[in-house]
């Protein structure tokens, strides 16, 4: 079992439009089905701390329903922890849920670029989907390149935002903005599902990606594991010839004496 970090924006009206908004129940659900269903420990981050803002939930779609109605799921987030004081190394990935809102405190969160980096650099698997790749701007790794520098990603596209109604509200468009940090933004269709996996970044386009950003994170924390399995039984396996070593000399050494 692997510990993920799901990361929800704090932020709850778009801009000075008055609309409320807050992080894409469908963006948290799906994963956190796919995580939970593979046996991983959620847990839950926000901005700000406290309980994080949310949109409407579908009560048509039962994994939505789910989510709010798991006690687990309930109490992680009446209280999330604030991203800068988040311990990275108690987590094997992190997970950027998107909403509007993340397109306002997100990008500047020097808490959350920290996290994002010390859980990559550590080998870790950052995703995130649709606005929230608005966290993986202005992250530096050790190596000093910009985390999405030469790197492929999807999320909310231009024309999403348009459709949606959002182009002339958004702070900057995000897909843009990634491009200007040196990623290659590759996109589907308006409200079509795109993924993007590019070594242990997984990225989505719109919430109907969600569920695919998380199974594709899911794949490579499976490899993760495999490995670990895999170290575990090489050194169990030097450690029993090393005794059996110990064990022959011994006797060998009994035997020389008589």
């Amino acid at each position: 079992m692997k510990k993920i970090l799901m990361v929800l924006t704090s932020v709850s009206e778009i801009g000075d439009t008055g609309e409320k908004t807050g992080y894409n129940v469908a963006e948290a659900a799906h994963p956190w089905k796919v995580f939970k269903d593979s046996g991983h420990f959620v847990d839950f981050a926000s901005i700000q701390g406290g309980q994080p803002p949310r949109d409407e939930v579908d009560l048509d779609d039962p994994i939505q329903v789910a989510f709010t109605e798991d006690e687990t799921t309930r109490a992680g987030l009446y209280n999330t922890a604030r991203v800068d004081v988040v311990d990275p190394d108690q987590y094997d990935a992190v997970y950027l849920v998107g909403g509007h809102g993340t397109m306002w405190d997100f990008p500047e969160s020097e808490g959350l670029q920290n996290l994002v980096a010390s859980v990559y650099n550590a080998g870790g698997v950052v995703g995130a989907v649709c606005h929230g790749p608005a966290g993986l701007l202005n992250v530096e790794l050790a190596n000093g390149f910009r985390l999405v520098e030469g790197r492929k990603v999807a999320a909310f596209t231009n024309d999403e935002e348009v459709a949606a109604g959002k182009d002339k509200v958004i702070p900057f468009p995000l897909a843009d903005r990634l491009e200007e940090q040196g990623a290659t933004h590759v996109a589907a269709g308006v409200f079509e599902e795109k993924v993007v996996v590019d070594d242990r970044l997984v990225t989505g386009q719109n919430p109907a990606s969600a569920a695919g950003v998380a199974k594709e994170m899911e794949k490579l924390l499976a490899e993760v594991i495999h490995k670990e399995k895999a170290e575990e039984q090489h050194d169990a396996e030097a450690l029993r010839a090393e005794k059996d070593a110990e064990k022959n000399a011994k006797k060998a050494a009994a035997e020389a004496e008589h």
